[in-house]
């Protein structure tokens, strides 16, 4: 009687296989947890332990807030997470709008001019305008000190729409039929059956939008010249790259020490985006990989 022999990776995984995977997942840890352990400690740190580490704490002796009480009082970045948050809400609802609706629209099959634009939108994806032909673009179309510049020129991803365009067209055509029978149109279709099947892709294409307007800076760099309108990424790079002074200590000794200031606005332009992962943890590996080989 023969003996079936399965490959490697489907048979019982070794007791030193086992360990090797769990000290390869404990280093992995180590290295993404070690640098915001040091962001946290140095920003509740106090002036004499950053000294004495050297500038940045492991381990903080003393714990204050301080540094996150000089930031919010400011008013500098305060304002920005405001600015930050209203562009990111704002932009991923019109960015997957205009996704959902254009990704639906290529997805049917037989539908009017759906090659052809297909193809014109695929052009776009190969060969993007650059930077001065879009600055002039924003430009002439008013939108220069404008959080509107941080929205619209950013507001459509071919390749998040491709994504979601495969993901639709794996949803059986019987089920759009038998809606069309009962005199569903599509909008009635896309709300009803595209739009329930589609939460995955459309979960993590949200994710994906709404990490970019949050981590975006450049926008705001070149369109932007009131520093008012700053979101909290560019009032980052500014004070905290280029090291300028978030607020006036007005020669105060009990302020904070810059160094704790600087990684307390790291911390807080980190912790929201992270926040955001685990909603759709459970989305991420279906939504992309489906999309992404389907259709």
């Amino acid at each position: 009687m023969s003996t079936i022999v399965r490959p490697a990776w489907q048979g019982k995984p070794k007791p030193v296989a086992l360990a090797l995977k769990a000290l390869a997942v404990v280093l992995a840890l180590a290295v993404v947890l070690f640098p915001f352990l040091i962001v946290f400690s140095t920003s509740v740190s106090d002036s004499e332990s950053i000294t004495e580490a050297g500038g940045f704490v492991l381990w903080p002796d003393s714990f204050t807030l301080d540094a996150y009480t000089q930031v919010f009082e400011g008013g500098v970045v305060t304002r920005a997470v405001v600015v930050s948050t209203l562009v990111t809400l704002v932009g991923t609802a019109i960015s997957l709008t205009t996704t959902v609706l254009a990704a639906y629209a290529l997805s049917r099959r037989g539908a009017l001019f759906q090659r052809p634009l297909l193809t014109f939108v695929l052009v776009t994806f190969l060969f993007t305008p650059g930077m001065i032909p879009l600055y002039l673009a924003v430009k002439e179309l008013g939108l220069l000190d404008s959080y509107w510049a941080l929205v619209l020129p950013t507001a459509f991803s071919v390749f998040n729409m491709i994504v979601v365009r495969g993901f639709m067209m794996g949803i059986p055509q019987e089920l759009v039929d038998s809606a069309k029978i009962d005199g569903a149109g599509e909008f009635r279709i896309l709300w009803n059956i595209s739009l329930p099947l589609s939460r995955a892709v459309v979960a993590v294409v949200g994710l994906f939008y709404a990490v970019s307007y949050w981590n975006a800076f450049f926008n705001a760099l070149i369109y932007l010249n009131d520093s008012t309108k700053w979101p909290l990424q560019l009032v980052l790079r500014t004070y905290v790259l280029q090291g300028s002074a978030l607020v006036d200590s007005g020669g105060d000794q009990t302020a904070p020490p810059a160094q704790s200031v600087q990684m307390a606005v790291v911390l807080i332009a980190i912790v929201p985006i992270l926040l955001a992962y685990p909603l759709v943890q459970r989305h991420l590996t279906k939504g992309v990989l489906t999309g992404a080989v389907k259709g």
